[in-house]
C-alpha cells in the first residue's frame, strides 16, 4: 500500500500525534508496580463516568464482556430472551448468548439504522427479560420510545455503546438512558486504547456493585467468591492510556461530524444516501456509512484513487453462518436485508487532513460523472 493511500481507519496516527504523553503514560504504570485495578483504573473510571454524566463506571476487559456483565447485573438468566438487532457487530448477539440469554431479533427502522421501537411489543413474551439496543455507526437509538414500552412491558434496558462515545440525545450522553451501558475501548473507537477494553455506565449503585463483583470471580471479599464471577479486568496499562486520550474524545467527535459534513456536501443529489441527520440527536461519526447501488464497483474505483472502504458488516448476523435460521425474528428482518445490499464506509478519522478529505469528496463526484458517462 503506498503512502498516499488513504484508509477507513488509521488509530496510529492519534498514538503518534500523542505520543509523548502516551510515553510518560506507559512509565507511569511501569514504575508503580501495580498492574491490574489500580489506580489509574479508578481514575479513568470517575472521569470516564463525569464526562458522560453518570454515578459510576466499572472497567472491564473488553466491550463484549461490557455487555455481558451489563445483562448479568440487570437479572439476565439462562433462558431469558433479550430482544436486540441483527444489524450490528456479530460482539453484540455473542454476548447475550455468552450471557446464557437466547436473543431475539427485531428489525431497523430506515432513518436511524437503529432498532425500530414500533416493532418490540411484538415480540415480547414472558421469557423477554431486556432489550438491548445498539447505537450503531455512533447514533443514537431512539431511546425515549425504547424505555416506554421496556416501562410497559416491566424490562431491563441495557444500551451497546460500543461506536457511541460521547453521542446524545437532548444533550444527555447515550449510555446513561438504560439501567446500564456498554462501551467498547478497542483501538479504532472514538475513545480507543492500544489492546482490548471496556466499560460499564450505570446510575444504579446495585448493578455498578454486582458487576464489580461479577468481573473478579465474584469476590467481595479478595478470593472468597460470593457470586459465580469471571475474570474481566480493565488493566492498568490501558486505563492509563485512555486518560491520556479522554480530554480529546469530544473534540475529535466534532471534527469527526466536520469531515461528515463534507462528505454530505460532496454526494448531495448524487444518488448515494448518508447517514440521516435526526432531531435532537448529536452522531459521534463512528464510521461513515452510505449507501449506494453498484457497490463493488465503487469500492473498486475508490480502492483505484487511493481510498480505502469497508463494509460494516459483510453480512447482519442473522445471516451468518454461526446464527442463520436459528434466532426468534430472524424472519422479518426485510430493511435489515436491503441495507446490506447497499453500504460501504467511507474513511473516518479526525486525524484526517483537509487535504485528504478534499481528496475523497473530489472522488465522490467523479465517481457520479463516471456513471453518467459510462
Amino acid at each position: 500500500m503506498n503512502n498516499d493511500f488513504i484508509p477507513v481507519a488509521n488509530p496510529k496516527a492519534q498514538n503518534e500525534a500523542l505520543k509523548e504523553k502516551l510515553d510518560e503514560a506507559v512509565k507511569r504504570v511501569f514504575s508503580s508496580g501495580w498492574y491490574i485495578l489500580g489506580e489509574e483504573v479508578r481514575l479513568f473510571e470517575k472521569e470516564f463516568a463525569d464526562l458522560l454524566g453518570a454515578p459510576f463506571c466499572i472497567g472491564v476487559a473488553s466491550g463484549t464482556d461490557a455487555l455481558i456483565l451489563a445483562l448479568k447485573a440487570v437479572g439476565t438468566k439462562p433462558g431469558d430472551e433479550v430482544i436486540t438487532v441483527s444489524h450490528s457487530a456479530v460482539a453484540t448477539v455473542a454476548a447475550v448468548e455468552l450471557a446464557g440469554a437466547i436473543p431475539v431479533f427485531i428489525d431497523i427502522d430506515p432513518s436511524t439504522r437503529c432498532m425500530d421501537p414500533s416493532l418490540l411489543s411484538d415480540l415480547v413474551t414472558e421469557k423477554t427479560k431486556a432489550i438491548l439496543p445498539v447505537h450503531i455507526y455512533g447514533q443514537p437509538a431512539p431511546m425515549q420510545e425504547i424505555l416506554s414500552i421496556a416501562q410497559d412491558h416491566g424490562l431491563k434496558v441495557v444500551e451497546d455503546c460500543a461506536q457511541a462515545h460521547g453521542a446524545e440525545i437532548n444533550g444527555k450522553k447515550v449510555g446513561t438512558f438504560g439501567d446500564a451501558g456498554a462501551f467498547s475501548f478497542y483501538p479504532t473507537k472514538n475513545l480507543g486504547g492500544i489492546g482490548d477494553g471496556g466499560a460499564v455506565i450505570t446510575n444504579s449503585a446495585e448493578i455498578a456493585g454486582c458487576i464489580r463483583e461479577l468481573r473478579e470471580y465474584g469476590w467481595k471479599e479478595r478470593f472468597v467468591s460470593s457470586i459465580q464471577g469471571m475474570n474481566s479486568r480493565l488493566d492498568e496499562l490501558q486505563a492509563a492510556i485512555l486518560r491520556i486520550k479522554l480530554p480529546y474524545l469530544l473534540e475529535n467527535n466534532k471534527r469527526r461530524r466536520e469531515i461528515g459534513t463534507r462528505y454530505c456536501q460532496a454526494i448531495d443529489r448524487l444518488g448515494i444516501v448518508p447517514p440521516r441527520q435526526i432531531e435532537d440527536t448529536l452522531h459521534a461519526m463512528h464510521l461513515f456509512v452510505v449507501e449506494c447501488g453498484n457497490r463493488d464497483e465503487f469500492r473498486h474505483y475508490m480502492e483505484e484513487m487511493g481510498i480505502g472502504t469497508a463494509l460494516h458488516y459483510p453480512f447482519p448476523i442473522h445471516l451468518q453462518p454461526a446464527f442463520e435460521g436459528r434466532i426468534r425474528g430472524g424472519t422479518d428482518l426485510s430493511y435489515t436485508e436491503s441495507l446490506y445490499e447497499r453500504i460501504v464506509s467511507l474513511p473516518m478519522f479526525p486525524e484526517l487532513t483537509d487535504m485528504q478529505v478534499g481528496r475523497i469528496c473530489n472522488a465522490l463526484r467523479k465517481w457520479y460523472g463516471k456513471r453518467r458517462t459510462g
